[in-house]
């Protein structure tokens, strides 16, 4: 029977690791306990995993294959996955392919059988640990509280991404022509030429675009501009 040991030192360096967690960069994260997934067909893996993570503060969620925990709805919470590598059905390998995209949950695997091929294709394709069993429950808490600030990161960028996204979709079409050849360096004057407008009616339309998309300055409006992914209209 594969068995993970719960420490007294673990639960001394890593109660409290989940309130850490949800503090990063020096901006909380309210209600958002981290979840911690665990698929393993393991039962008594599972529970031992169950119980490790309840003491660190996160919360756990147990799945006996890839197609149970596939089938359970994207959190919108930081998280992590602790999987193992041989599953029945979709192995942990072929679960980390379909999940590539999911940047916000990195991924720990914990083998009983590991190889350095197997080893080197988990990590290749993302994952940020490869634990060979048997392996203390400081090593496991630690990748773990790791890949939850990770996570906490992902889930910020991300969500602050979609302010900028919600921001810019509701500029007016002239609105966002003006921001492209602004960013691209042109002056109201250049920008009017471009448009056959005035210049004080760009100079409207960049006012109205700046303050729709809270932008200080140009360099932070270009830095904002960046970050959509946003191409220069200029011909």
């Amino acid at each position: 029977m594969r068995t993970i040991s719960l420490e007294r030192s673990a639960t001394a360096v890593y109660s409290g690791s989940a309130a850490r967690a949800a503090e990063v960069g020096g901006h909380r994260m309210p209600d958002a306990t981290p979840i911690v997934f665990v698929v393993d067909d393991d039962v008594s893996v599972r529970e031992s995993l169950e119980l490790l993570i309840k003491t660190a503060g996160w919360r756990p969620e147990t799945f006996a294959s890839a197609h149970d925990f596939l089938s359970r709805p994207r959190p919108t919470v930081p998280c992590c996955l602790v999987l193992d590598v041989t599953l029945p059905g979709l192995s942990g390998l072929e679960l980390q392919q379909r999940i590539a995209e999911r940047t916000d949950m990195p991924i720990i695997f914990i083998t009983g059988h590991g190889d350095v091929p197997m080893t080197v294709q988990a990590m290749k394709a993302g994952a940020i640990e490869f634990l060979t069993k048997p392996f203390t429950s400081d090593v496991l808490l630690g990748a773990m509280a790791g890949a939850i600030e990770r996570s906490h990161l992902a889930v910020r960028h991300e969500a602050e991404l979609q302010v900028l996204r919600n921001a810019y979709a509701s500029l007016t079409p002239r609105e966002r022509e003006v921001m492209a050849l602004v960013v691209a360096g042109l002056l109201n004057k250049q920008v009017g030429g471009e448009l056959g407008i005035s210049e004080i009616t760009v100079k409207a339309h960049r006012g109205q675009m700046m303050r729709k998309m809270k932008a200080d300055s140009l360099p932070e409006l270009v830095t904002m501009a960046a970050r959509l992914g946003l191409q220069s209209s200029r011909k």
